[in-house]
Order: C-alpha cells, then structure tokens, then sequence
C-alpha cells in the first residue's frame, strides 16, 4: 500500500468530506429549498464539485504524481462553489467543506 503524508491524508478527508457536504446539500438542501438553490449554473457547481472532489480523493489514493494537477483544479472548483453557495445563502456548511478543501488542495498542488 502506499503511504501518504499526513498533508495527503488530511486532503483525501477534507476532499471526501466536501464531496459528501456538496453532494448531500444539492439533492437534499438545495431541491427542497428550490429558486435560487435550483438555478442550473448554482446546482451544476455543486455537482462538479463533489465530483471532482470525489476524483481528487481518489487520485490520491492511487499515488499517482498526476494528483497535483487535479487538486490545483479541485482547488478552483472548490472556491468557485464556496462563493456561489455564500451567494445564494443558507449554505454555510458547504462554503466550510469547500474552503477547507480549497486549501488543503493548494497545499497538494504546490
């Protein structure tokens, strides 16, 4: 098995906890508070940021040196998603994850 660091370790959890925070709040949250939640720019956000948060865990996961570039992405994506989800309001549990894991993969991608 290959060993990551604790700063890797650290990654894939905030990684995979982004990737359940935005994936939980678009289908449970956001589809029941409907308006500006549903708006498609917004919901298709969340969705790609729990995706590739979800791809950069795994990436990780594999060693592969590839996972600097997808984390520097994931990192984006990442901030992307906080400031849209701050915008719309009533979200400050993903604009958390999405931070958290917005830093964490800086880190990595360094």
């Amino acid at each position: 098995m290959h060993h990551q660091s604790a700063d890797m370790q650290a990654c894939i959890e905030a990684c995979l906890d982004c990737h359940q925070t935005c994936l939980g709040m678009a289908m449970n949250h956001c589809l029941e508070a409907g308006g500006k939640h549903l708006e498609p720019e917004h919901f298709r956000l969340m969705i790609a940021c729990a995706e590739i948060c979800q791809a950069s865990a795994n990436v990780m996961l594999t060693g592969s040196d590839i996972h600097k570039r997808l984390c520097a992405v994931c990192a984006e994506i990442c901030e992307q998603c906080a400031a849209s989800c701050e915008q719309v309001g009533d979200m400050q549990d993903c604009v958390d994850a999405c931070r958290r894991c917005a830093e964490s993969c800086r880190k990595m991608a360094a």
